[in-house]
């Protein structure tokens, strides 16, 4: 009778330690390197799990200088060098502690958006003016912009605005009339000669809905969704497209990916995102940058456990990643926004850019707390630089004081690195190279995640 009354006290304690041994560990450390903040990650493998903790870097804008991961069996380690928006080692005890409680926790969902919002899913083809035309509609309809994020990219646009009633802390949106004609007028301002459209309204019941979807994440399905990596580039984009190669490994069943290019915030995010939402799961990485440059390296499956089987499946992994980078990539002038939130506000922002010949590539505008911020860049109708007098007149009209100007980082290209040295690009087994590469790389992995004494 003892022994059974004490069993499930045993349970107990083993249900316990299994929980601590499966809770994720996370590590912050600025003594390991000299130049950046090393970040540590070890957690129980589950689907997305790279994906959230690249997640949360990018949300705090920090820059990946270097990284390794590599998952064996049912666990999984991430390393990450790490620095600010200014290129330093993090020191804000905020940041930290953020860091650590939401990579723990596994989830970083914030949203503060009240109930009664109605998140607005635009996608159609492009054009100059578009943006002003979308936020007059919702003006004349009383709605209040709290937040929203527009893409372009190979002369498609992809949109997710959150709105709300003019003035009333709850919405009566939820009257299905209101959202219908709200979609239909959207709908003839995005149909232009039979183009194909999306436009969809639905209504956030609350803070968790508002976050289910992370919205960079959303904006990047609608494109894939879209098939925008299929259009033909125009051939006045400057910037050659990154440098993407796919090989596969037979002997050991993946699939190795490669992505070099110009390094910018959020490059990661925007890989992992979108491999992630094809269907493939990560298992080994490893990330680099050398000055301006990035270098990414990913061994991958399919969610079947397959790698990738076909040239033509191979063709569109190259296609979707590249389009991937691109999305992000603003050749525009950046004009910044800040100012009092009050009624009209971006309709006649967008109304002046519109007007002075300026056509918005990408934005990204939140309203709260009674202010309005915004980030736009802006070309010329045909996508070229912008005219220096129009961007001044254009603010001018709005108020200098409340847009302020700011010239992109545009940074030369130089060659692109040398690449792995495979069999061939589409060779059968990858050879003993690929074994042997492997085998570096997982060594790597390992020495970063134990017993590192430098970045370099």
């Amino acid at each position: 009778m003892g022994a059974d009354m004490e069993w499930p006290v045993c349970l107990d304690e083993y249900q316990k330690l299994v929980n601590r041994m499966n809770t994720p560990r996370v590590v912050l450390d600025n003594n390991v390197c000299d130049t950046a903040t090393l970040i540590k990650v070890d957690s129980a493998w589950k689907d997305g799990v790279l994906l959230e903790a690249v997640q949360v870097l990018a949300d705090l804008n920090l820059s990946v200088k270097k990284a390794y991961f590599s998952s064996d069996g049912s666990w999984f380690m991430d390393v990450f060098h790490v620095t600010d928006e200014q290129g330093r080692k993090l020191t804000d005890e905020s940041i930290r502690s953020y860091i650590e409680q939401t990579l723990v926790a596994g989830t970083h969902a914030k949203a503060d958006c009240c109930n009664g919002v109605v998140v607005l899913e635009l996608a159609g083809d492009d054009r100059p003016g578009l943006l002003s035309e979308v936020l007059a509609v919702l003006e004349d309809q009383k709605c209040d912009v709290v937040e929203a994020n527009m893409w372009t990219h190979n002369g498609r646009v992809a949109s997710l605005i959150h709105v709300k009633d003019e003035g009333l802390p709850t919405s009566p949106m939820e009257d299905p009339w209101k959202l219908q004609s709200i979609e239909g007028r959207l709908r003839n301002v995005l149909a232009v000669d039979g183009t194909r459209v999306r436009c969809a309204a639905r209504l956030a019941a609350g803070a968790a809905s508002m976050a289910a979807t992370h919205a960079d994440r959303r904006l990047h399905q609608m494109f894939l969704a879209d098939s925008d990596c299929e259009r033909a580039l125009s051939a006045d984009i400057e910037s050659p497209p990154p440098s993407v190669s796919v090989q596969r490994w037979v002997d050991r069943g993946y699939s190795a990916v490669s992505v070099q290019c110009r390094d910018r915030p959020k490059l990661l995010f925007d890989v992992v995102c979108t491999l992630t939402d094809m269907d493939y799961v990560v298992f080994h990485g490893t990330i680099d940058t050398d000055g301006d440059r990035a270098h990414q390296e990913f061994y991958i499956r399919h969610v079947d456990g397959s790698p990738i089987r076909s040239e033509a499946e191979r063709q569109r992994v190259i296609r979707c990643l590249q389009a991937a980078v691109q999305r992000r990539t603003s050749e525009g002038v950046r004009l910044e926004l800040s100012a009092a939130d009050e009624r009209g506000l971006l309709t006649g922002l967008t109304r002046s850019l519109r007007e002075n010949g300026l056509s918005v590539a990408r934005a990204k505008v939140s309203a709260k707390g009674g202010a309005t911020h915004g980030v736009f860049y802006v070309t010329d109708a045909s996508g070229h630089p912008a005219d220096a007098g129009a961007v001044e007149a254009a603010r001018q009209r709005v108020g200098p004081g409340s847009l302020s100007l700011a010239e992109p980082r545009r940074a030369s290209a130089p060659a692109p690195r040398k690449a792995t040295n495979w069999s061939g690009p589409w060779e059968d087994g990858g050879g003993v190279a690929g074994l042997s590469y492997l085998g570096s790389l997982v060594r790597r992995n390992l020495y970063n995640l134990g017993l590192i004494k430098s970045c370099s």
